[in-house]
């Protein structure tokens, strides 16, 4: 099998970056492991960043059943006081949720309209680079795809990293996440998105995500010194849901859906190799997930974008993509990095929680920067300032305007 360029995960990243390339005449090949649709363990939260994305890449959410538009924010600070945060009313809108079965779906569906090709089923076993060319080598050797370039999406565990020698035997992510879905929610949980800053998880946090139909996605996340193995993340879990403040949240007729998952968060966007021989790394491959939340949807588009963008511009692509993910990531992954210490603190929490509920205007631009509307480090890079900054409408406008 011959392509001009292999992606290697069928994931947010890995098709975006294969629509792109697709759209401009590149003969692009998307190979996963997994059959399609997929579950995968994720919060399913999407913010205003990964919405913008989606947009630019022409992802039709009508055709999305679950898609589900979020527009108010609970947040209980550590000491127990709780606030209502609105997001703008406006045009568009600024954060949604869908879960990762449906959404991934719609992405591989988009890649393929686009003219890619896809192989599900794929497993890589190995990669060798050579001067001009790229081998894989796919289910246990039976099968080998060439290739000029390949884009790695492969996950927090990836094979071509590890395949090529870049990998980090130590690392094993920044975050850990729990998640569990929930049916017959009440009313609350099936409209409000609900983050509770529990002070035994901070600089983490719990939540209830509101699912289309009546569901939930519930879960928390801790950042790994936190906690130092599985079983105590389970006992934890029992111990959030005996908590008053969440049973009312989710209702006495609240139910789960099969079981729980746990999947640790690689958070260190430029601490590890984003490049490698004719190949660059992408999504959770990249390490490209914020550091202050754990979320990384929104980011594995951008990195996805930045890779066929720099294929499509440059001659020397990888170090256009090494250059271009540096300037996109790393001042806000140091302001997040700055904040976590401080969020760590109960009393801290709750005094930024405080004075960010102090009016209308507080709460809705705090909302929108939690939701990635603006960058984490908005104020310390004037290059991003423009005059709307503080009052841009939400994603897919034209779209809802001409449905409502």
């Amino acid at each position: 099998m011959r392509a001009e360029t292999v992606v290697v995960g069928a994931g947010p990243a890995g098709t975006a970056a294969a629509t792109i390339l697709a759209r401009a005449g590149h003969d692009v090949l998307v190979v996963d492991k997994a059959l399609f649709p997929r579950n995968k363990c994720c919060g399913d939260g999407l913010t205003a960043l990964a919405l913008r994305e989606l947009e630019s890449l022409g992802l039709d959410h009508g055709n999305i059943k679950s898609w589900n538009v979020v527009r108010k924010i609970s947040l209980r600070s550590p000491s127990g006081s709780e606030r209502q945060y609105r997001l703008p009313e406006g045009p568009g809108y600024h954060a949604a949720v869908v879960p990762r079965l449906d959404l991934d779906a719609a992405m591989l569906d988009l890649a393929q309209h686009a003219g890619a090709r896809v192989e599900l089923g794929c497993q890589i076993d190995s990669v060798e680079v050579s001067t001009n060319r790229v081998e894989l080598f796919t289910n246990n050797n039976q099968c080998r795809i060439r290739a000029s370039q390949l884009i790695a999406a492969d996950g927090m565990w990836s094979t071509i990293r590890k395949s090529l020698g870049l990998a980090s035997r130590q690392y094993r992510g920044d975050w850990h996440a729990f998640r569990q879905y929930y049916h017959n929610v009440s009313g609350r949980a099936a409209q409000e998105l609900i983050v509770w800053f529990e002070p035994d998880l901070l600089p983490g946090y719990a939540w209830s995500f509101p699912l289309h139909g009546g569901r939930a996605n519930v879960g928390f996340g801790v950042h790994r010194n936190r906690l130092r193995s599985g079983g105590a993340m389970k006992q934890l879990w029992i111990d959030l849901l005996k908590r008053p403040h969440i049973q009312q949240a989710l209702g006495s007729d609240a139910l789960t859906e099969a079981t729980h998952k746990t999947w640790p968060i690689p958070a260190r966007i430029g601490r590890v190799p984003l490049v490698g021989p004719r190949t660059m790394f992408v999504g959770d491959a990249a390490a490209a997930t914020d550091p202050l939340t754990g979320e990384g949807i929104g980011q594995a588009l951008v990195s996805g974008r930045l890779a066929a963008q720099s294929l499509l511009a440059s001659e020397d692509p990888t170090n256009h993509y090494a250059k271009a993910v540096r300037k996109e990531f790393l001042a806000d992954d140091r302001m997040s990095r700055a904040l976590i210490p401080i969020l760590a603190r109960p009393w801290l929490t709750n005094g930024i929680l405080s004075l960010t509920g102090a009016n209308n205007w507080t709460r809705r631009n705090f909302a929108r920067w939690m939701f990635e509307d603006y960058p984490r480090a908005l104020l310390a890079t004037p290059r991003r300032w423009k005059p709307s900054m503080f009052t841009g409408v939400g994603a897919y406008q034209e779209h809802l305007s001409s449905t409502q």
